[in-house]
């Protein structure tokens, strides 16, 4: 709340637009589009160069980097090497986006290395990848999260434990997203419960919400830029809902992330944090 004379504290949201960063993003062709579009929705500016003789010269003008291991080729493979490293020496914010290391041991060799080489201020996944990254066996095929990889009561407390050691492992900030998406920085767990059940059946939600985490990393400490781009992009997703078909959600979820009010986001925003053997205290945006 301000009293008198002061003026309102800028929302991320806000700042985001102000500063209108650049976004460098090495992701998969399937959701290059996507990403592109979601980053402009609010308000930052894609790049996604991926050729290895330009990658790093592209990444030393950026905001931010996001690389992400869908379709992976050698070329990208090289490209996101030297751009992660380039992003690391000039410390620029970086986030790794796991796809498939579930279900590809080149996918799981490659992620140990970048974050090896690259220190990510953020890696991201399915629940499923988290996972694979904290030496957990899963049960998925492909590079979808099963249903018995999902967080559940059973299973909360053994995940949230792997997920802060592998935070305290990496130096970064780990993002499990799902049907309850986790966060933490080691210490801290955060849990976010928005979204919708149409978000799983669109192609490339998962590396729209790296993009967006990335995007969020240019105005947020990591910790604070991961849970607020999942709240927000599980929001817009409730928000997008319809019965009109999986194209009519597409466009409702890019007219979300373009058009969500900041009193929506708030009433429905959906953080905690997660305590052992104690209520869950409510974290608001």
């Amino acid at each position: 709340m301000t009293t008198k004379n002061q003026t309102p504290r800028k929302t991320a949201r806000q700042r985001l637009k102000e500063a209108a960063p650049l976004i460098h993003c090495i992701t998969n062709p399937i959701s290059i589009n996507d990403c592109a579009n979601a980053l402009l929705a609010v308000g930052a500016r894609p790049v996604m160069a991926e050729h290895p003789r330009e990658a790093e010269e592209i990444t030393a003008t950026a905001a931010a980097l996001a690389v992400n291991l869908g379709n992976i080729t050698d070329a990208r493979m090289e490209s996101m090497l030297l751009s992660g490293r380039k992003a690391r020496e000039l410390g620029l914010p970086r986030i790794l986006d796991a796809v498939g290391v579930s279900c590809s041991g080149l996918r799981r060799d490659y992620a140990r290395e970048w974050i090896r080489q690259c220190a990510p201020s953020v890696i991201k996944g399915n629940q499923a990848e988290i996972k694979t990254l904290c030496g957990i066996s899963v049960s998925s095929t492909g590079i979808d999260a099963g249903e018995a990889d999902q967080l559940n009561p059973d299973s909360l407390s053994s995940q949230a434990a792997a997920a802060q050691r592998l935070a305290a492992e990496t130096g970064a900030v780990i993002l499990a997203s799902g049907k309850t998406d986790l966060i933490t920085d080691g210490e801290t767990v955060f849990l976010v419960e928005n979204g919708c059940p149409q978000m799983a059946r669109l192609t490339g939600t998962g590396c729209m919400l790296g993009a967006l985490a990335a995007a969020f990393l240019t105005v947020l400490p990591p910790a604070e830029a991961a849970w607020t781009a999942a709240v927000f992009f599980g929001v817009c997703g409730q928000r997008a809902q319809t019965d009109q078909g999986m194209g009519s959600f597409h466009v409702g979820l890019l007219d979300a992330l373009d058009r969500l009010p900041e009193e929506e986001l708030e009433a429905e925003a959906r953080c905690s944090v997660y305590i052992p053997s104690m209520e869950r205290r409510k974290q608001h945006l």
